[in-house]
């Protein structure tokens, strides 16, 4: 179907400065206007995600709609500077594109918002400041809590990601726009965002704590403020899974949530699979809220879950096998809790010890976390977690007996843990595996605690060596089952690195066995439960659904191996690709490290080291960041570096070296 497309459409702020929007809507959309729907991030339109918008915003356009893909204001070929994530600017520019877009001849005056990731943080915060114009989002791995369950800190604990993340942006804020589209002033363009560009990753360190730094764009600070129906959207293999369960229960709003076994990625580029024709599902949505037709898509569960069934445990999976399940309602009368108490010889029992002083002890070695996989699938793998065998000898285990039926799991399992530490600064891990008849161990769900944080995020304090207290800690969401023969494992650290920061020295841990239990969010599976369908993609995304294509990535663990420049030159090599419909050879690396030695907590260090480069014709443009993080038992410290050259000739360099002083974390 032919689509008009426009390629950099300047879209005028208060302050003059205007940002760039890439638009695809029906060639008639003049004569007869069609509802927008916006997505509004900062990775840049013209490269980097050119060939995911065309999935869908093109798709849209062929289904009678504006689809708009606006770089923030800093990025790609948008004026002005992008200093941190959703800062107020930001959102004020989100709220005057989406009355821009309903005063365009073209539009009807309806604006939806969708957004993967930082597009569905601010379609959220965006629909609590209730612009008119904007009549539905849809919100795909996001958060409603920026501090609690976002990349930088997880139950008071600093995330390895955090660093990740920073140096992301740390390499995307450090890239100029395309002179093609903005003439001869893309180079002051570029060298205003080079002198502006900073380690976002110190700001972050700064504010450890649930302070008002992190309440802002927090929109669970005020749910009530969101008017207007929301998708929420993510998968099991994503880090953001737990807010479509929040947003369910706590909007009021018309809603349905979608979680598939996917990691960060759209569900009709979802792997692991089976992707879905999320194209379609969000074109009912649309066609709902925006148009007014009755599309039978409120009639759908509220909630639609992939329930994952047991498989090896593998850093990837082209796909995971389960069965989709549709609840009515969230929280569902259907799902109960089923309590399970520790008990002496590493069991896990559904009755309580008889009272008594029974008490188990922990101390983790430094390098329980090493099996782990990252905080958030980004790429799919290979960075999911392995064999949890390879952890437990470092932990504290109770397991069932094998299941003399299955068990279905769908929420969140909650722990009531009562303690001893040693040490005023710890942290607790707890994991739940499916443990095959073999010994293979599959991790289903986890979640850390600072401990320091037992009276909340917002008011850390110092424990007191041998003092005994309890906390509740919630794991994450999950949905699986569990079969006959299985075993349900506990698994407790003291740490959990590199995935988390470890606390700044070795802590030994007393549990008690009287006031610790685990509930788990059991399933009843019943003949009268709806049943849940989707089409498949219509765009299928070539890369992703291509296995030679997935084993281009890695996330390899080395023991004792220093990091060569040779080995940093091959990653640099694979990094490079054409994007032909705008002759432009790009470069996208990033080489990841994390370290320690031995049970020094004093040594954890990670690094990342992020190449871009631009080639077309005689413009040649290449930055190189690199971000270091160390700690020792006072303090982080943060050394970054900065360099951009033109044509071969540097032309730009900073370096940056800052000590942040550990509080509680």
């Amino acid at each position: 179907m032919t689509v008009s497309i426009h390629e950099d459409v300047r879209i005028p702020m208060a302050d003059g400065i205007t940002l760039s929007a890439r638009i695809w809507h029906p060639p008639d959309a003049g004569e007869h206007p069609v509802p927008a729907i916006l997505e509004y991030i900062p990775y840049r339109k013209r490269d980097f995600t050119r060939a995911r918008d065309e999935t869908l915003h093109r798709w849209y356009a062929e289904h009678g709609y504006a689809g708009v893909r606006v770089d923030l204001r800093g990025s790609g070929e948008s004026e002005g500077l992008l200093t941190d994530e959703y800062i107020q600017q930001e959102l004020d520019d989100g709220y005057a594109v989406v009355e821009w877009l309903a005063e365009q001849p073209w539009c009807d005056g309806n604006v939806g918002m969708i957004g993967i990731s930082w597009g569905g943080f601010n379609g959220l915060q965006i629909a609590a400041m209730q612009p008119p114009a904007l009549k539905a989002i849809v919100t795909v791995c996001s958060t409603d809590d920026r501090y609690a369950d976002d990349v930088h800190y997880m139950g008071g604990c600093l995330l390895g990601d955090n660093l990740s993340w920073a140096s992301v942006m740390f390499a995307y804020n450090s890239l100029p726009p395309d002179p093609a589209l903005r003439g001869e002033d893309w180079r002051p363009l570029w060298h205003q965002r080079l002198e502006a560009n900073a380690p976002w990753l110190i700001k972050w360190l700064e504010h450890p704590a649930r302070d008002d730094y992190w309440r802002h764009g927090s929109i669970c600070e005020d749910h009530a403020a969101v008017q207007c129906p929301v998708m929420a959207v993510s998968g099991w293999a994503d880090g953001y899974t737990d807010a479509v369960f929040r947003l369910l229960e706590q909007l009021s709003v018309p809603r349905q949530g979608l979680v598939g076994p996917w990691s960060h990625k759209y569900p009709h580029q979802g792997v692991p699979g089976p992707a879905i024709g999320f194209q379609q599902e969000t074109l009912r949505w649309w066609d709902r809220w925006l148009k007014g037709r009755e599309t039978g898509i409120m009639q759908e569960p509220m909630l639609r879950a992939w329930v994952q069934e047991a498989t090896e445990p593998a850093t990837r999976y082209h796909h995971r096998p389960g069965h989709w399940v549709g609840e009515r309602a969230w929280p569902s009368p259907y799902v109960q809790p089923q309590m399970l108490y520790p008990a002496t010889g590493g069991h896990l029992r559904d009755t309580p010890m008889a009272a008594g002083d029974d008490q188990f002890i922990l101390q983790s070695p430094l390098s329980l976390g090493l099996f782990a996989g990252k905080w958030c699938s980004y790429s799919a793998g290979p960075d999911l977690p392995y064999d949890q065998r390879e952890e437990d000898g470092g932990a504290l285990v109770f397991e069932t007996d094998p299941l003399d039926a299955p068990m279905e799991l769908l929420g969140a399992p909650e722990m009531t843990l009562r303690c001893r530490v040693d040490r005023p600064v710890a942290q607790v891990a707890a994991r739940l595996s499916d443990v095959a008849v073999d010994g293979k161990a599959t991790r289903i769900t986890y979640g850390v605690l600072n401990l320091n944080h037992r009276e909340g995020h917002h008011a850390p304090e110092a424990l007191t060596p041998g003092e005994a207290f309890t906390v509740v800690l919630k794991l994450n969401d999950l949905g699986h089952r569990l079969t006959p023969g299985h075993r349900l494992r506990l698994s407790l650290s003291t740490s959990y690195w590199p995935l988390a920061v470890p606390p700044p020295e070795p802590v030994c841990m007393k549990v008690l066995a009287a006031g610790t239990t685990l509930s788990l969010p059991v399933r009843a599976v019943r003949d009268d439960a709806p049943a849940v369908h989707f089409p498949e993609p219509a765009y299928p995304d070539p890369v992703t659904r291509t296995p030679q294509k997935l084993a281009e990535h890695r996330w390899v663990v080395h023991r004792d191996l220093e990091t060569s420049a040779s080995a940093l030159e091959v990653i640099k090599d694979e990094g490079r690709y054409r994007i032909e419909d705008v002759d432009l050879l790009v470069e996208d690396a990033t080489y990841e490290t994390y370290r320690s030695v031995g049970e020094d907590f004093s040594s954890i260090e990670g690094e990342v080291i992020a190449w871009r480069a631009f080639e077309r014709d005689d413009w040649a443009v290449s930055t190189r960041t690199r971000t270091r993080l160390e700690a020792d038992d006072q303090a982080f410290h943060v050394h970054a570096e900065l360099d951009a050259w033109e044509a071969g000739r540097r032309v730009f360099s900073r370096n940056w070296h800052e000590r942040i002083p550990r509080r509680f974390v």
